[in-house]
């Protein structure tokens, strides 16, 4: 790992430039050169060299070596999420290839540094990776190398299981605290739980008989303490965090299972933000290197690094073609003023094709829409009837007498409701910790959120069978299956199934 050359702190320098004219905001950028083995290495920690030891960063190090050994892809960049920005460039990338990185880069550490959902992230992951690492390190000195790998393989494969707006809520609950107290001081009590309100003293034993009112009591007091008997009182998404708190582990293993969920929530955003962070850099990258940056001469080369980044294969949707197009869309969309109550009630496609009511407005949307949105919204918001026809969508399912892929319709409602729910908790369920003390045997009982698609079975046993490991009693799930109520247990031993009266519901 090397400092950047002379002639590549000149590039930065000039890319850096470029960026600061269009008004991206950065943290400081940090570029390293790497051979191509050592960005494998970095790629296969997830941009940290310095995380813990374990088998499949080795795993991950062998099937990205061997992929670009054998031609089939490579690692023109890494940048991670720290302040300053850490960015490695590839040392074979040509002159050309390496402007386009930057520019690239400096995209990505704006919408690190702008982007709501990265707002809870530690800018200095580096120091927390390191020290995760450490402790890691001398569990395995303590306790054995396959102890502490075996637990953390378990770890590993239930660590999609986190809330992703507990950070957000955390943050609001803590603004909220002094207001809301001070509130509660100032303000009056209001009149209690089932009284009716009564400004005439001698009817109240008519309006609010006493005997109605103790029997309210009893019953409302009976509810609130069977709902502090129960844990949780409510269904809790942070299944990894109420395993760390209520299983029977060891120190040692609470603290690793708390790196693993650390780590998680910390790579959260980049999962709720992939199509917008990769377009916005895309985005950038173009706007920088065609009307700034680019020579003559590149042009050739440019195009072709441009458009192998945003190649779309067979069945592959391409986050750096869909973002950088739906951000072009949105720029052309507020700079001729194609929305608004007027512009939706317009039904003739000739004016919608030629409306344009020179607003200017594009820039600035650019960067609200940047600020606000996360991938879900950003799609659900701006993916329109108008981008899904002029970028050709469509829906495809298999032809079961070819065996061949085929078109089955553009209907946009369609296409839009298969893109969110692909995205919609990364495509995977919805999973709660419903009761730790199912039954009164302390099994622990999961539920699953039915969003209309069924669980895979396969998975819903390995995942039992690995959260059984950790809470070590046996796990049940609720969940539905072919339209009934089913719950699925796993003692230790076996799988088993049995019906249920109702489904689990949120």
């Amino acid at each position: 790992m090397t400092q950047l050359p002379p002639a590549l702190r000149e590039l930065q320098d000039e890319i850096k430039s470029y960026a600061d004219e269009f008004g991206l905001d950065t943290f400081p950028v940090v570029f390293e050169t790497v051979d191509y083995r050592h960005m494998c290495e970095i790629a296969a920690y997830g941009g940290f060299p310095v995380r813990y030891p374990h088998w499949r960063f080795g795993m991950e190090y062998d099937h990205m070596l061997k992929s670009h050994t054998y031609g089939l892809s490579k690692i023109y960049e890494l940048v991670i999420n720290t302040n300053p920005c850490y960015a490695y460039l590839l040392e074979g990338n040509s002159f050309v290839d390496q402007k386009l990185v930057m520019a690239h880069v400096y995209g990505h550490c704006d919408f690190f540094k702008n982007n709501y959902f990265f707002s809870h992230t530690d800018r200095r992951m580096i120091d927390g990776m390191a020290n995760n690492a450490a402790r890691v390190r001398r569990y395995m000195d303590r306790q054995g190398v396959s102890n502490v790998e075996t637990f953390v393989d378990t770890c590993l494969s239930v660590d999609n299981l986190i809330d992703p707006w507990l950070p957000f809520r955390r943050k609001e609950s803590r603004r909220a605290a002094e207001p809301a107290a001070a509130e509660a001081e100032a303000e009056p009590s209001g009149p209690e739980p089932g009284r009716l309100h009564n400004t005439r003293s001698y009817l109240e034993g008519y309006i609010n008989p006493p005997e109605l009112l103790a029997a309210q009591k009893a019953k409302k007091k009976q509810a609130d303490e069977a709902q502090k008997r129960k844990n949780p009182p409510h269904p809790e998404r942070d299944v990894l965090g109420f395993l760390m708190q209520y299983a029977p582990l060891e120190a040692w293993e609470a603290d690793v299972l708390g790196i693993i969920r650390e780590e998680a929530y910390y790579f959260l955003p980049q999962m709720q933000t992939k199509i917008m962070n990769e377009g916005w850099a895309t985005y950038w990258h173009s706007r920088i290197m065609t009307t700034r940056a680019l020579r003559d001469d590149e042009l050739i080369d440019y195009a072709d690094a441009a458009s192998g980044v945003t190649a779309m294969g067979p069945g592959q949707l391409n986050p750096y073609k869909l973002g950088v197009e739906l951000y072009r869309h949105i720029e052309d969309r507020w700079n001729t003023g194609r929305f608004g109550k007027e512009y939706d009630e317009c039904t003739s496609l000739s004016q919608r094709a030629a409306w344009d009511k020179k607003l200017g407005l594009g820039r600035q949307k650019l960067y609200e829409v940047r600020r606000m949105h996360n991938d879900v919204t950003f799609l659900d918001e701006f993916f329109t009837e108008d981008f899904c026809r002029e970028q050709k969508f469509f829906t495809y399912k298999e032809n079961r007498r070819t065996g061949r892929l085929e078109i089955e319709g553009r209907e946009f409602s369609k296409i839009k409701q298969q893109i969110l729910q692909q995205l919609s908790n990364f495509g995977q369920p919805f999973i709660y910790v419903v009761d730790a003390n199912y039954l009164n045997r302390s099994e622990l009982l999961l539920g699953h959120r039915h969003e209309g698609v069924d669980l895979k079975m396969d998975y819903a046993r390995d995942t039992l069978r690995n959260v059984e490991r950790i809470w070590r009693r046996p796990v049940s799930i609720l969940t539905v299956l072919d339209d009934k109520p089913k719950r699925i247990r796993f003692d230790g031993a076996e799988i088993s199934m049995s019906d249920e009266p109702a489904a689990f519901r949120v």
